[in-house]
């Protein structure tokens, strides 16, 4: 049985550590990407959405009655036709419009189940960058005194078996124990 460890393979610990603080570093990337979409999304749906919504709904009846007043012109103007058009014209934007409310209501619901919805999942994205930025430090921390405390046993040099003077007789090998038994 050999008196020392065997020490071999540095590098494969070193690309061990290296790999490490690679992945590390894409991680905390993906992290504030996804911490910057969440706020981003949550802007989105409290102040772009709701104003865009009003405002599409508002221009969207006004072109209804606008439409409704060129039906009511075709309609006197006795023109079958353009009066069978304007009726299409004025269905349409009454579903659009209905539309465009239901999606108004849709973000409304959306901003009050926003923080149960995003936010909560979002908090496990922060546990991960604590585990980030602290145990993983620890563990890249260790690797490094453990490479150091390594390199430093690899570069001991072996001891050497005792040898006995020219002159001196040899040790004699060791006795094995009396048995008690005769």
């Amino acid at each position: 049985m050999p008196e020392r460890a065997q020490v071999t393979s540095l590098e494969a610990l070193e690309a061990f550590r290296a790999k490490l603080i690679l992945y590390r570093s894409k991680a905390r990337s993906a992290l504030d990407e996804t911490t910057d979409l969440v706020t981003r999304t949550r802007l989105w749906l409290e102040t772009d959405r709701p104003t865009y919504w009003q405002n599409h709904i508002r221009r969207l009846e006004r072109e209804l009655e606008r439409a409704r007043q060129e039906l009511l012109s075709a309609q006197l103007s006795g023109l079958r036709d353009a009066s069978l058009h304007q009726q299409m014209a004025v269905k349409k934007l009454r579903q659009t419009i209905a539309t465009a409310e239901e999606k108004r209501r849709a973000v409304a619901q959306w901003q009050r189940q926003y923080d149960t919805r995003v936010e909560t999942p979002a908090r496990q994205v922060e546990k991960l960058r604590h585990f980030l930025d602290h145990d993983l430090d620890k563990a890249l921390a260790f690797l490094n005194e453990a490479l150091r405390h390594l390199a430093a046993y690899a570069e001991l040099a072996p001891p050497t078996p005792r040898t006995t003077a020219p002159g001196e007789p040899a040790a004699p090998p060791p006795r094995p124990p009396e048995s008690p038994h005769p």
